[in-house]
């Protein structure tokens, strides 16, 4: 899904337009906002990373409000289940990959002095490219991100052992299942979508909140969905990611904890109380383990704080960049 100008479909998004770039042959679709009048001149680029099993429209009511800070460039990474870019291979979709695709992505736009965000897999994807190519990136706000929580000695030898092999055999069966069970499981989700108690002050939805997310934003993902469920073989780089992902957590993790080490660049950590997939213990012990990092606690909100929250969101990145750039 792609217009022109997104004005089209919200008064919210006018000025936000769809583009196409050719990176490595891979038509790779992706969003963009020029600067508001409010920037600087010089304003930097801020390059936006979607979670994982979505695609850059989650961004939507972020981008505006963010372009007070600058242009932004939000894409849609190769086999996005909710996005335009078409994965080249099966292993494209993977973190250490998608890494190296926003290597490309940013050198065929010529992006420098980048404020990078990565929220949930888009913040694993994010450490991984930064640490590897510090030199395009001046500032990184990690939302959420899906980096290794903490785990006692029998953990790590569980997951090493157990959780490998279940890791290395279940991508095929929960392909199979997905088959079978993708176009009820995703009717559920468009109903959910569109259900007046979520639009009136209902229950959330795996701790997030939807009351908080926007008539608008509800509605367009209400409609990928639908999309997706006449096409739920797109789900396939789904599990893929997913795999890649808790791979990266919790098998296979020194890669990733060696990036976070290496990492240095100035970093900001947003997370929300409400959080029920990245939980408490791994936002602390990342600022333990990075305490030069300026961590950001949402009182209320759950997963989604860019959806639930653009404005506090941009807001307190705002407040930090300032600050960081007065040092």
């Amino acid at each position: 899904m792609h217009y022109e100008d997104w004005g089209a479909r919200s008064v919210r998004w006018a000025g936000i337009r769809s583009e196409r770039v050719y990176v490595h042959g891979t038509d790779v679709h992706l969003l963009r906002a020029d600067a508001g009048r409010q920037a600087a001149d010089d304003a930097p680029v801020h390059l936006l990373i979607h979670p994982m099993a979505a695609g850059a429209t989650l961004w939507l009511d972020t981008i505006e409000p963010l372009t007070a800070l600058g242009p932004v460039i939000a894409p849609d990474l190769p086999g996005a289940v909710l996005g335009e870019t078409r994965s080249p291979h099966r292993a494209a979709v993977e973190a250490a990959a998608a890494a190296e695709f926003l290597h490309d992505l940013t050198t065929t736009l010529d992006l420098r002095d980048i404020v990078l965000h990565g929220w949930s897999f888009g913040g694993l994807i994010t450490v991984l490219f930064a640490a590897r190519h510090p030199e395009r990136i001046a500032r990184v706000i990690l939302v959420a991100p899906a980096l290794p929580a903490p785990l006692s000695p029998g953990q790590r030898l569980a997951w090493r052992t157990l959780g490998a092999g279940i890791i290395a055999t279940a991508p095929v069966v929960t392909r199979a299942l997905v088959k079978l069970a993708a176009p009820r499981l995703i009717g559920m989700k468009q109903r959910l979508l569109a259900s007046r108690a979520d639009a009136t002050g209902g229950p959330t939805h795996a701790g997030i909140d939807l009351t908080r997310v926007s008539p608008e934003l509800r509605q367009l993902l209400a409609e990928q969905l639908g999309q997706l469920r006449a096409h739920p073989d797109r789900l396939n780089d789904g599990v893929t990611a997913f795999a890649s992902a808790v791979r990266s957590m919790y098998v296979n993790r020194a890669p990733v904890l060696a990036a976070v080490d290496r990492l240095a660049i100035p970093t900001m950590l947003a997370w929300a109380e409400g959080d029920q997939f990245i939980e408490r213990p791994m936002i602390d012990a990342l600022m333990a383990r990075r305490p030069d990092w300026h961590s950001h606690i949402f009182p209320s909100g759950g997963h989604l704080p860019p959806m639930e929250s653009p404005a506090a969101y941009v807001d307190t990145l705002s407040r930090w960049l300032s600050s960081s750039s007065e040092r």
